[in-house]
């Protein structure tokens, strides 16, 4: 399995509207997967669920970080 990370830290506004316009862009890309793909599956809902949690509380510019992990599994996809 390989692992990459990627972290922002936010120190300023600027900072953190770029933060917030990713993590809406996030949240509307899975929304529409899940409408298209997933519609009405519980791991649809609770993934969701989650980044729409992540996305309202970019909302309010504060300082922070935000960690972003992507693991790849030496798996394949099915089609």
């Amino acid at each position: 399995m390989r692992e990459y990370e990627a972290v922002f830290e936010i120190d300023s506004k600027g900072d953190s509207y770029a933060v917030r316009r990713v993590l809406e862009q996030v949240y509307d890309t899975i929304r529409e997967e899940s409408r298209s793909v997933r519609e009405g599956s519980d791991d649809a809902s609770a993934l969701l669920e989650e980044f729409k949690t992540l996305r309202d509380a970019a909302r309010d510019p504060a300082e922070g970080k935000l960690t972003i992990t992507y693991k790849q599994y030496d798996d394949e996809v099915d089609d």
